[in-house]
């Protein structure tokens, strides 16, 4: 009998994708870094019975309408807005994420990325490689406390959550804005509910972790940036289309904030020479949330073991909703 076919977008870890060659015949492009193109996506996934897929491949009509065998798409991400899952849903396709997983390793870049930014650490490093460190001043790099401050969480998920227990660490006031209340959060973190509004003007740092969806694109813009405090520093871990980009840079070069951490963009990969790169006051990282080697690991055996027990008929974990 023949094995069904599995199609994997990035060259992972042979070991890794040994458990699924038990039951699958399995092909991976053969690069870890560069995207597979369209076009071979296309050609792969009209003849798989399954695809583990990165957040940078895009899933949509084109592909399941002529992709008659596929099963399941398991995304190596959390997030899945490259994926159409109404569609898929009608299609027959189950999909799945990787929850869980990456909480506490994504706040934990989070976190480092807020630090970064306000005490300067990226502007510091590069200033003794410069040659420029020849006397100490009292203000030299001189950056903003952590500790003590007022964090606003906008999207009080799992890892907003992991989050806000790491800045209770720094005894900070933690705000946050979700879109309906979470109870955990007040109870055990002491955590607030605010308006967008409040907690925008309440808040010294603002860190954005909500999925990207028709309600959140563009939520940070002109309008909400003049909110916040001078002094405030934004912090995006979510989406980069949460953001309206040029706002920012606007925010940032006339002084309505003070500086912003980002881990994720509107283009990604972002061009070099993109005005936010140009900003001494920004900390820009290429999407690495989640990239510890113990929690990639994580991520791809689970979406493996998705893949396995979707075509050997067991029950599939971690199926998102349509």
């Amino acid at each position: 009998m023949k094995k069904p076919y599995v199609f994997i977008t990035r060259k992972l870890p042979t070991q890794i994708v040994q458990a699924l060659e038990d039951v699958a015949e399995v092909k991976m492009w053969d690069s870890e870094e560069v995207q597979v193109p369209r076009e071979v996506l296309l050609e792969e996934a009209a003849k798989a019975d399954a695809l583990l897929t990165m957040l940078s491949d895009k899933v949509d009509e084109q592909l399941l309408s002529n992709a008659p065998n596929l099963k399941i798409v398991a995304n190596l991400a959390v997030g899945y807005d490259n994926i159409d899952i109404y569609t898929a849903a009608n299609n027959g396709v189950v999909v799945t994420n990787t929850p869980d997983v990456l909480t506490d390793t994504t706040a934990d870049l989070a976190f480092s990325l807020l630090l970064a930014t306000a005490r300067r650490i990226v502007e510091g490093a590069q200033y003794i490689k410069e040659g420029k460190w020849n006397s100490w001043s009292p203000f030299l790099l001189a950056g903003t406390d952590v500790h003590h401050k007022t964090i606003g969480i906008v999207g009080m998920g799992k890892i907003g959550q992991a989050v806000a227990k790491r800045a209770s660490g720094f005894d900070m006031e933690i705000l946050y804005h979700n879109r309906s209340r979470n109870t955990e959060a007040e109870t055990e973190l002491g955590a607030v509910y605010q308006s967008l509004e409040e907690l925008l003007k309440k808040s010294d740092y603002i860190v954005c972790l909500t999925p990207l969806t028709e309600e959140t694109k563009h939520l940070f813009g002109k309008e909400q940036f003049k909110m916040m405090k001078n002094s405030a520093i934004f912090i995006n871990v979510g989406r980069g289309q949460v953001v309206v980009e040029e706002d920012l840079v606007e925010a940032l070069k006339n002084g309505d904030i003070t500086g912003a951490g980002l881990d994720v963009f509107y283009q990604e990969p972002i061009s070099n020479s993109h005005p936010l790169l140009e900003l001494p006051q920004v900390v820009a990282i290429p999407h690495i949330g989640s990239a510890s080697v113990e929690t990639r690991t994580e991520m791809m055996e689970l979406c493996c073991k998705n893949i396995k027990d979707k075509l050997t008929g067991k029950e599939v974990k971690s199926i998102l909703p349509n």
